[in-house]
């Protein structure tokens, strides 16, 4: 889904969060996103990275997937073969009528009244997505004419500014200077 990034925009669809390192998130009525840390209430809430594995490699990096977020035509893509629901694949804030994968990195989302979020780079899917639904792992992986390897399953990103984010909001997109760089796994 190639669109006008200039003006695009899209709407959230749902907003989830889990206090603990579990794969899936629940589904709420708001998540409170907050500056330079994520969402409140998430386990992955941090300046620095919460992420198990990346903590086992060093604790101090920071944290450049505070916020993690899916479209929700990757849900309808998977539908036929795998039943997933918004926040079942660890993801903050579901989205619709937003090509996430092709956002340029540091692009600058405007989510709700006052929410702001640059995206990081792309979610690397763990074994866990297998674990949760054998076989979902390969579903989220692609391969382009190249050969290259494509990663579908979302994009993190860092809270800039605060904010209360609801299902039906709006998200308005400023893409960053030119040249854009594409998004590399975080």
């Amino acid at each position: 889904m190639k669109m006008n990034m200039g003006s695009a925009s899209g709407i959230v669809i749902a907003v989830s969060k889990s206090d603990k390192h579990t794969f899936s998130k629940e589904n709420c009525s708001s998540i409170k996103l907050l500056k330079g840390l994520g969402v409140g209430g998430d386990a992955h809430l941090g300046k620095t990275v919460k992420h198990r594995s990346r903590v086992v490699a060093n604790p101090n990096q920071p944290n450049l997937r505070q916020v993690h977020l899916i479209h929700s035509e990757l849900l309808d893509e998977l539908k036929d073969r795998f039943n997933v629901a918004a926040g079942q694949m660890g993801e903050n804030i579901t989205t619709k009528g937003i090509d996430l994968l092709e956002l340029p990195k540091d692009s600058l989302l405007y989510i709700g009244e006052t929410a702001v979020i640059k995206v990081t780079g792309l979610r690397n899917p763990c074994a866990q997505i297998d674990q949760f639904k054998p076989g979902l792992m390969k579903a989220v992986l692609d391969r382009d004419q190249h050969g290259n390897l494509i990663r579908k399953a979302g994009i993190m990103s860092i809270v800039l500014e605060s904010g209360e984010v609801h299902p039906g909001d709006e998200i308005r997109i400023q893409l960053p200077p030119l040249p854009h760089a594409p998004l590399e796994r975080v």
